[in-house]
């Protein structure tokens, strides 16, 4: 009889959903699939209100508990009653999703090891924000790769690669999910080809990469997100969708009466002419379009949030908003 391998799965946000999704209605729709998945890691609830009363559940803990799949969630990956309820479940092989770095007393546990879905083609983009940095600098093509853990992070040796295709209209948010339903298929062809036995992991220095090509994807802060309007058309318009729907590339609005107002932008369209006026000029009829100049063209803007107010459309936002107080903007 062929073994059944237990698997657990560690993930928190949306994008971790579809991966466990895909294995789990596999599992309950192949009684020899070889694998069953025996427990999931998940990041304790938030606390979403002042007096600690209201919690809010991890989308993968919402999926695990209306599959009453059995649940940890460890305030500290390092806790020994932790450890001591993991090891309970006697994992042959641990799947991490976007969850946070796991100490090697976790990641080394099962027999068989742990493997990471990353959305980046690795080598490139090792780190937390692959998805935007990738809209971000303008490439074409982006994917998904799993790997086994080691040390380093987004180093282990690579099981498998599937790409797809970055659209000039993509956004981070579109990326996200193309890259969701393709991790959700490639964890599951992994999972599969480990059950059968046919796993070679190939090193990451044997892919085809000089260590000056590689491109990093580090954590975005609220400075990262702000925008340049010196830069070419081109990279402003990468750098605003690269960045939708979150966290968002923001400027700043300088009022005449002194006050600085953030202004969100999150759909924008590309403007390429010669010109002779100051990167950041506002351009606008004020009731119908909205362009800033930058280096070599302009951005006209097409969705927006203004410090306070909700996103709305440009037409929307300029009925409410005098563009004549903006002092300067950048």
């Amino acid at each position: 009889m062929k073994e059944t391998l237990r698997i657990v799965y560690l993930g928190t946000p949306d994008f971790a959903v579809e991966p466990l999704r895909r294995l789990l209605e596999h599992q309950r729709a192949n009684a020899d699939c070889g694998y069953e998945i025996v427990g999931v890691v998940t990041m304790p609830d938030k606390v979403i209100n002042k007096r600690g009363t209201q919690l809010l559940m991890s989308p993968v803990k919402m999926y695990a508990v209306e599959n009453n799949l059995p649940l940890l969630q460890p305030v500290s990956l390092k806790d020994e009653e932790f450890h001591a309820a993991l090891s309970s479940w006697n994992a042959d092989l641990q799947i991490v999703v976007a969850f946070r770095m796991l100490p090697e007393s976790v990641w080394n546990m099962p027999r068989l090891g742990t493997f990471n879905l990353h959305a980046s083609l690795l080598p490139q983009y090792r780190g937390a924000a692959p998805i935007n940095w990738a809209v971000i600098n303008g490439d074409k093509v982006s994917g998904v790769t799993t790997f086994f853990l080691k040390h380093e992070i987004d180093t282990g040796d690579i099981i498998m690669q599937e790409s797809v295709a970055i659209e000039e209209n993509d956004t981070a948010g579109t990326l996200h999910d193309k890259l969701m339903y393709l991790g959700g298929e490639t964890v599951l062809k992994t999972v599969a080809a480990i059950v059968q036995g046919g796993v070679e992991p190939v090193p990451q220095d044997k892919y085809p990469v000089t260590a000056d090509a590689l491109r990093p994807a580090p954590k975005i802060f609220r400075d990262t997100c702000r925008i340049n309007w010196e830069q070419s058309a081109v990279r402003v318009y990468n750098f605003i969708r690269g960045l939708s729907p979150y966290p968002a590339a923001w400027t700043q609005l300088h009022m005449k009466d002194g006050t600085e107002l953030q202004l969100k932008i999150y759909e924008a369209a590309i403007e390429k002419h010669t010109h002779n006026a100051v990167p950041g000029t506002i351009l606008t009829d004020k009731k119908n379009y909205m362009k800033i100049i930058v280096g070599d063209g302009a951005i006209t803007l097409l969705s927006v949030q203004l410090s306070g107010k909700k996103r709305m459309t440009i037409l929307e936002f300029l009925r409410g908003f005098n563009v004549d107080d903006v002092n300067i903007i950048n």
